[in-house]
């Protein structure tokens, strides 16, 4: 099989601001493949628990939880939604009071192979259906998806990333705004780094440093690396 034939699995890694979750819902809109957040799993789980009140502090609860999480992820980038027991929490999984707590989640060990296991499965369902997918989150390229076709790491400055994460959040990006965010999105990278690397490229993974570049221009970088390593070119014109 060549790489024009092989099915298009591209792995985006990166932390919190770098752009990684609207660049690679946008590159599979370009590319006309499935896409899959992974950070959105960690996330309805630690819904699912507080909603059912269990203690995130209990790793073996919590990975139970885990084993049978009701999870429904739709694969469409524009069209995101996320269902957990018949309950669309798309919104409230990036509530703050959710980023405040998914790194109890996204730690713990026993909790980790369950969901990487079902982050290939679900890769796997999206490409038989699409054709492609475009997985991302911060341990894709090294564990989830380390035969992915392409595999990519978004980095940014630090000033950047908090730049970009307070404009989304706030919708500002002025001082204050970037005070108020910078603890929750660094405790978040510093947290996620003890379990998982993201932060330097493994071999065979292109860095792509979006800190001078806007949205449209890191999209282009990032399908000039799908263009160069698979052969792929997008569907759509710029």
């Amino acid at each position: 099989m060549t790489r024009e034939t092989e099915p298009l699995t591209i792995a985006i890694d990166g932390p919190s601001g770098s752009g990684k979750s609207s660049v690679s819902k946008a590159v599979a809109g370009r590319l006309g493949i499935g896409y899959l957040d992974t950070g959105a799993m960690y996330r309805a789980l630690t819904w699912w628990c507080v909603d059912r009140a269990i203690d995130l502090g209990d790793h073996a609860a919590v990975a139970i939880a885990a084993a049978d999480l009701p999870l429904e992820l739709s694969a469409d980038p524009e069209a995101q939604r996320v269902v957990v027991a018949g309950t669309d929490v798309t919104a409230e999984i990036r509530s703050t009071a959710i980023s405040a707590e998914v790194s109890k989640v996204a730690t713990n060990t026993a909790v980790r192979p369950i969901l990487q296991q079902a982050q290939r499965d679900r890769m796997a369902a999206i490409t038989a259906e699409t054709g492609g997918v475009v997985a991302e989150g911060r341990d894709i390229t090294t564990v989830v998806a380390p035969d992915a076709l392409v595999r990519l790491l978004l980095t940014a400055s630090e000033d950047a990333r908090l730049r970009r994460r307070s404009a989304e959040v706030h919708g500002s990006a002025d001082e204050h705004a970037i005070a108020a965010t910078r603890d929750q999105v660094l405790r978040r990278d510093r947290d996620d780094s003890a379990v998982s690397q993201f932060t330097v490229a493994a071999d065979g993974v292109v860095t792509v440093d979006t800190s001078d570049l806007d949205f449209d221009e890191s999209v282009e970088a990032v399908l000039a690396v799908v263009a160069s390593v698979a052969g792929h070119a997008s569907t759509d014109a710029p």
